[in-house]
């Protein structure tokens, strides 16, 4: 890869600065003790409880309340509320600023100040992932991962800053920087999306099949947050673990988002939550397994290498919450609210059930033997309740849906390139005597593409190798080439529309993005282009 590119990807800009700073000055939010830059005398085992219980809580209630309220009254979620979500920020801090002053006042501060905090917090997650959701897939994508990359960075640099002062330079300086980035960066997105202009009310068909489609990928990264919650629950006497934890975690996410970045660029990537978790399971089991093996010692690794994972699975949480309102044209808060919702929900019972495990005695176990017992014994019946229960657990099927697509982006010169062979295409197409338009339009209407579990796609037609080799040349998504293909075989958007359970305006959406990236106009252009593909170059690569 040259240097030159390798640049241009990581090259920041407003959207990917302004969210590593906020995922920088966020950070207590991977340990959820208080914020690691405030005085760690300050931090005793009663203040973290409180700070993280009130916080946690009222987080995953603002992402249930977000989904439900946009369901109901989704006419609010249409702009970008920055103020709604700075000002409960910005008392939370005040408050743990308050705290540090007032002894006698200190607890009931910094529980007002964690419940403020969290309230501030959802509302800029909201914020962002209906920024990333808004913009095309490639920028979206690559501004969520590059700015978790830089967060890291920006979370270390600011241990060069006096403790002292950042406790100021949060609510007073940062916190308006990155509110600013939000704002300037929302007057660029197109309001007249179908996700913004969705009314869910009227098609309550797509949201159940959505539920239906994404609960197992929320429900695996949920048991990953389960078993932070435990670790958080036995190291939070110790608030030297909760840094250690920030740093390795942190440290972690750069890693892997320049990893993926870098990988990105050359070759299209397809990741699976629920297959990715199943292959993490018996790690995740063992590790628990070997806890009260080893003991207190073990506990500090293993909470951080929990949260290093989880750092990345919500990563990809918010990649695939914002492909499904782009692939699906529904509003990215009801989707991003029902995700974090049963993930942090799941993260407060895992830190409820090891509070409880540690400190009630039970038939003279060892508290260490009582968490790991408890542990296993929840997470062996989430891994069955994700599996589908008794219903499909002897027949596991997952979904495209559940899938996340990252399609490769090519170097400019490459890019150049395809430009120049699709005037060829074209005229190579329009002169050709073989299969025409309307031929194409005669052969079957339902989906051509069948999936099978864990083996490549097969296909049972031309069109649909045809269809596949133009999604490879000009690095369609997997949506847009299913889009594709039925208005080839001549299906009306009504009838797309009912096939892919989406509301009709989403399928104009996504053809108007099909003929963008084709450079055409009119459905023959789009035949001739078909056409112009020799389905046996599926097997040249």
């Amino acid at each position: 890869m040259e240097a030159a590119h390798l640049l241009h990807i990581l090259k920041p800009n407003v959207t990917s600065l302004g969210y590593a700073l906020f995922l920088a000055i966020n950070a207590a939010g991977v340990w959820g003790g208080v914020f690691p830059f405030l005085p760690m005398e300050f931090q005793t085992q009663e203040i973290i409880f409180g700070f993280f219980l009130a916080q946690s809580l009222v987080v995953s209630l603002s992402y249930f309340a977000s989904a439900l309220g946009v369901y109901f009254f989704p006419g609010p979620t249409r702009r970008f509320l920055v103020v709604a979500a700075s000002v409960p920020y910005f008392l939370g801090w005040c408050c743990l600023v308050g705290a540090i002053y007032i002894d006698e006042a200190a607890l009931p501060l910094v529980v007002i100040g964690g419940a403020l905090l969290g309230l501030g917090s959802a509302g800029f997650y909201m914020l962002w992932q209906r920024l990333f959701a808004s913009q095309e897939a490639e920028t979206g994508n690559r501004d969520l991962i590059l700015g978790t990359a830089y967060a890291s960075i920006f979370y270390f640099s600011l241990y060069l800053i006096p403790g002292a002062v950042t406790v100021y330079l949060i609510p007073l300086v940062f916190l308006p920087l990155f509110g600013l980035c939000i704002v300037l960066k929302s007057r660029t997105i197109d309001p007249n999306q179908p996700m913004f202009e969705d009314v869910p009310r009227d098609h309550p068909r797509i949201y159940r099949q959505i539920l239906h489609d994404y609960w197992r990928s929320a429900f695996a990264i949920g048991a990953l947050g389960f078993c932070c919650g435990i670790m958080r629950s036995l190291a939070i006497g110790d608030p030297q673990i909760g840094s250690l934890v920030n740093i390795l975690s942190m440290g972690t996410s750069l890693v892997a988002a320049v990893a993926l970045l870098l990988v990105w660029q050359v070759k299209n990537i397809r990741l699976n939550v629920t297959a990715a978790y199943r292959i993490f399971f018996p790690f995740l089991i063992s590790a628990f397994l070997l806890l009260p093996i080893f003991g207190e010692p073990f506990s500090g690794p293993l909470a951080s290498a929990l949260y290093a994972v989880y750092s990345c699975a919500i990563v990809l949480m918010m990649i695939q919450c914002a492909q499904a309102s782009r692939d699906r044209g529904i509003n990215p808060v009801f989707i991003y609210g029902f995700f974090g919702g049963i993930v942090y929900l799941l993260h407060d019972v895992g830190f409820v059930t090891g509070t409880f495990a540690e400190k009630i005695p039970v038939i003279s176990i060892p508290p260490l033997v009582a968490v790991s017992i408890m542990a296993l014994y929840l997470l062996g019946l989430m891994y069955f309740i994700g599996q589908g229960g008794f219903r499909q657990i002897l027949s596991p099927r997952r979904t495209d849906a559940e899938s996340i697509e990252l399609v490769a982006l090519a170097p400019r010169a490459e890019r150049g390139e395809a430009e120049r062979g699709r005037a060829v295409a074209l005229r190579h197409a329009r002169s050709a005597a073989s299969l025409s338009g309307n031929a194409l339009e005669k052969e079957t209407k339902r989906p051509a593409r069948i999936r099978s579990e864990q083996e490549e796609p097969s296909y049972r037609d031309r069109i649909s190798k045809q269809a596949a080799a133009l999604q490879r040349h000009y690095r369609l998504s997997a949506r847009e080439t299913e889009v594709m293909e039925l208005i080839a075989r001549g299906n009306s958007v009504a009838r797309i529309a009912e096939e892919l359970v989406v509301s009709e305006n989403t399928i104009r959406t996504h053809s108007k993005r099909i003929y963008t990236k084709l450079a055409i106009h009119k459905k023959q252009e789009l035949l001739d282009l078909i056409e112009s593909f020799d389905p046996s170059d599926l097997n040249s690569v």
